[in-house]
């Protein structure tokens, strides 16, 4: 039998080991995404590249830091000039009730019809109240509860006088004690409301006037952290390149600098504006308010303790510190000198009205009390009433208008802090370019 002889098998040649059976060709291999940034920013090109993103990211804060600052402080003044608005509000309507419960209570004394005019500033009194709690309750809406419940002790306060007066008219003694009714509600139940109001309006102000001068810090600490890594930025560059003067990263810093300069000075000028106006104008604000307050409240006492005919020694303890409070009062204010004389003019009427009535002449000091002529109680208030309200006027819009000024003071660097701060970053990003591309 003859065989068929098969074909010999064919070896791949020795040197192609891809050609083996069961072997590939490995793929070609993609570099990783975490390989490129390394490489990217490994070496003194990536240090470059790093101080070039470091350098622009600060400057940016910086104008963030600077329009923050600004923001801070004129919103400070802003707040401030609102809320002492608010307070010197609060402060009217206090004085509008006492004034006009000094009227219902000196008007009580006169029996039957009281004096037209002195009952027409009654009601005067207690509709600019009522007008000015509308007014406090729109301007401020924290205060508005507060409000609410003040509106509804004067509608309780109108009330009982009302049945005082008609009682007043008709000879009845009951009306005295209405009157001394409507008197308490006033004293206990409106007072208080009035003097948290004003409590809290106080620490609102001063929290305002605080916060004006924290501007500073904010363009302060931020432009030195950036002045100090652009510094640190171009020596380093200056070892590594040996060129000494980076003109852009240089006026970056100038910029950052000047920033700093003029947005510093500004800001602690407003600052010091501020605790200017704090420490004066509305210090003097402040102090006519509460001698008002206080001095109305001495004339209501006063006026009680005639009515109580006899037993009203309380009342006359109410007006001894009533009257302390005035006289405390007038001594902080610098505009309160116009109201001292007839403020002092008053009180020695009053005594002339309790050695009068405390020597059993009692109708004496009912007209030292209640006349409208010559050297009364009530000439002489009514003088230190004009002169305490002028010194007021005055003191209150002086405030205003100086921390208006303050604030107009203040350089746009609130908006323009931002632009400030990209213009550094690009400043120092071409620097820090022209000696990347240098050193490439």
């Amino acid at each position: 039998m003859t065989q068929t002889a098969s074909p010999p098998a064919t070896r791949p040649p020795s040197g192609d080991p891809a050609s083996a059976p069961g072997l590939q060709a490995p793929s070609a291999r993609t570099p990783s995404p975490q390989g490129t940034v390394s490489a990217w920013f490994s070496g003194t090109p990536g240090r470059m590249r790093s101080l070039l993103i470091l350098t622009a990211v600060v400057a940016v804060l910086f104008g963030l830091a600077a329009a923050q600052g600004f923001r801070q402080s004129d919103g400070a003044l802003q707040r401030a000039e609102a809320n002492t608005a608010q307070l010197v509000r609060i402060q009217a309507i206090h004085t509008n009730l006492v004034s006009a419960n000094a009227d219902a209570t000196n008007a009580f004394l006169v029996g039957g019809l009281e004096p037209p005019a002195q009952r027409q500033h009654f009601v005067d009194s207690l509709a600019a109240a009522s007008k000015l709690i509308a007014e406090a309750a729109t301007a401020q809406p924290a205060d508005q509860e507060a409000l609410g419940a003040l509106n509804s002790t004067l509608l309780t306060y109108s009330g009982l006088i009302e049945q005082a007066r008609a009682n007043n008219r008709q000879g009845l003694p009951i009306g005295s004690q209405y009157l001394k009714d409507a008197s308490a509600t006033l004293q206990n139940d409106s007072l208080p409301l009035l003097n948290a109001l004003v409590k809290a309006n106080e620490e609102r102000v001063g929290t305002e006037f605080s916060g004006v001068g924290r501007g500073s810090l904010w363009i302060g600490l931020g432009g030195l952290a950036t002045l100090a890594v652009l510094v640190l930025a171009m020596v380093w560059l200056a070892r590594r390149t040996h060129r000494y003067l980076n003109v852009p990263l240089a006026a970056a810093g100038v910029l950052v600098l000047l920033t700093m300069i003029v947005g510093g000075s500004a800001l602690t000028s407003a600052g010091n504006t501020a605790e200017d106006v704090r420490d004066n104008e509305y210090a003097d604000t402040l102090a006519l308010s509460r001698a008002r307050i206080a001095a109305y409240d001495a004339k209501s006492n006063e006026s009680l303790t005639l009515i109580a005919r006899g037993s009203g020694a309380a009342f006359e303890t109410a007006w001894k510190t009533s009257a302390k409070q005035v006289d405390d009062q007038l001594a902080i204010a610098d505009n309160g000198t116009p109201s001292l004389g007839s403020w002092n003019s008053y009180k020695s009427i009053h005594t002339q009205i309790r050695t009068a009535d405390d020597g059993g002449k009692w109708d004496e000091a009912v007209g030292k009390a209640i006349g409208s002529s010559g050297q009364t109680a009530n000439t002489t208030f009514a003088q230190f009433d004009k002169a305490s309200s002028t010194s007021l006027t005055i003191s209150s819009s002086t405030t205003r208008t100086a921390l208006t000024d303050a604030r107009g003071g203040l350089p746009p660097i609130g908006w323009l802090g931002i632009p400030i701060g990209i213009v550094a970053a690009l400043l120092a990003a071409w620097g820090m370019s022209q000696r990347l591309g240098e050193y490439r």
